[in-house]
């Protein structure tokens, strides 16, 4: 099976040429692809989602049916898809006479064709994609498209890569070239913030089961959604490290980054964590800078979507990304920016972090992401039973149910994209 890929909510993009379209594609995932195929569905005129895959081996290229129906189904998560385009992002054979990329993947294209076809999907245009040159894989004529190809600078040029420049978003290196984030502190910082997270774990240990404890966790985590920053503090940034170092604590905050802080107390009771004995009274830090810089900007959204009724989901629910019919994307964007910088100490409260932020990338429909922060995350704290988890439903190419619906999806360039 391939590796899982990235899946993206459509975009309203106006698109003039296949240049606009494959200088789109490194925006839509954060990176350039490389060694991949990018197959991304439309819907009319209309770009959809965009899917990435590694690919595949000289094995299964020897029949590749298999692998072409995985892509399928894939992309019928689009379920508004009437066509597909397809992109071959690989360096291999570029130089030679018989033009080799060409050669080794035309049994695996032909096979898309005939799958995606008959899947109601059917291959409107093809290309291959190196670092210096692309071609379009249904051309022949050497007139309109010479050996070994066009520039890569015609995509980079594009009008498309442009606008997207101009609207902020930039393409970075992929993920798995990417530092991990513990890397990005000395010995002597991390040593000071795992001092300080140490030392509030000797408070919060013997109040794991207060309810008021949970509460008050809750109320500063929540300032934090709303901020999407951490406290400047050393004694702030140590509790939240503390914190998510109780599985029950970090998935509450998870789940009502996603849902609301209603699922995520229903959850938490539901699964019976809290102790009518513990009696100890709650213990937090200050919080008075991170009111001025929340209030603003108003409560934590419930995460439902407004007007219709909706039952309390439970924790699995949210995890998987089933319920609610819209998790709160900024509040998860949020708590994505606070996980990055949390993670940067390492440790116990780092895997968390990470394993934090690869659920929000496999959320986002981000597979690569989400497969790096998650790796990251075992690195960092071998055996972490959150990060293994949500690392088997990657290498699996499960979707998280919000990004395999159009209206749920995460999207990355907003809504208002022309």
């Amino acid at each position: 099976m391939p590796k899982a890929g990235d899946m993206t909510p459509p975009e309203h993009l106006t698109v003039q040429g296949p240049e606009d379209i494959l200088g789109f594609i490194p925006h839509s995932l954060g990176y350039w692809p490389a060694d991949s195929l990018v197959a991304m569905t439309l819907q009319g005129k209309r770009l959809g989602a965009t899917l990435r895959l590694d690919l595949p081996g000289p094995e299964v290229l020897a029949d590749p049916k298999r692998f072409a129906c995985t892509v399928r189904d894939y992309l019928r998560a689009d379920q508004h898809a009437d066509a597909s385009l397809l992109v071959f992002f690989t360096n291999a054979g570029w130089m030679d006479a018989s033009m080799g990329a060409v050669q080794t993947y035309t049994g695996l294209l032909e096979s898309l064709q005939a799958v995606l076809g008959t899947g109601c999907m059917p291959v409107r245009d093809a290309w291959y994609v190196g670092d210096s040159y692309w071609r379009d894989a249904y051309c022949t004529d050497l007139s309109c498209c010479p050996l070994p190809g066009r520039p890569t600078s015609d995509i980079r040029d594009s009008r498309l890569n442009a606008e997207m420049v101009f609207r902020g978003s930039s393409v970075g290196p992929a993920p798995e070239d990417q530092a991990p984030a513990p890397a990005a502190m000395s010995a002597e910082s991390k040593a000071r913030l795992r001092a300080g997270e140490a030392a509030w774990m000797v408070p919060l240990d013997p109040r794991r089961g207060s309810r008021a404890q949970f509460d008050a966790l809750l109320d500063f985590w929540e300032l934090l959604l709303l901020s999407g920053e951490c406290p400047a503090d050393a004694i702030g940034h140590g509790f939240i490290r503390a914190t998510l170092r109780v599985p029950a604590w970090r998935d509450a905050v998870l789940v009502m980054a996603a849902a609301g802080r209603a699922a995520a107390t229903a959850g938490a009771e539901h699964f019976g964590i809290f102790d009518a004995g513990c009696r100890l009274a709650p213990v937090r830090p200050p919080s008075a800078g991170l009111q001025d810089a929340a209030s603003s900007t108003g409560p934590v959204r419930s995460g439902a979507v407004p007007g219709k009724e909706s039952k309390m989901p439970g924790y699995g629910e949210v995890l998987l990304g089933l319920e609610p019919p819209l998790p709160d994307w900024a509040c998860l964007d949020n708590l994505d920016r606070v996980l990055e910088q949390l993670a940067v100490a390492g440790g116990p409260a780092g895997a968390a972090a990470l394993a934090g932020r690869g659920w929000i990338s496999w959320c986002r429909g981000r597979g690569s992401y989400a497969a790096a922060h998650l790796g990251q995350a075992l690195e960092e704290e071998p055996g972490y039973r959150l990060a293994e988890l949500l690392l088997e439903l990657v290498r699996r190419g499960t979707l998280c149910g919000w990004a395999a619906r159009k209206e749920a999806a995460w999207q990355k360039f907003g809504t208002d994209a022309a």
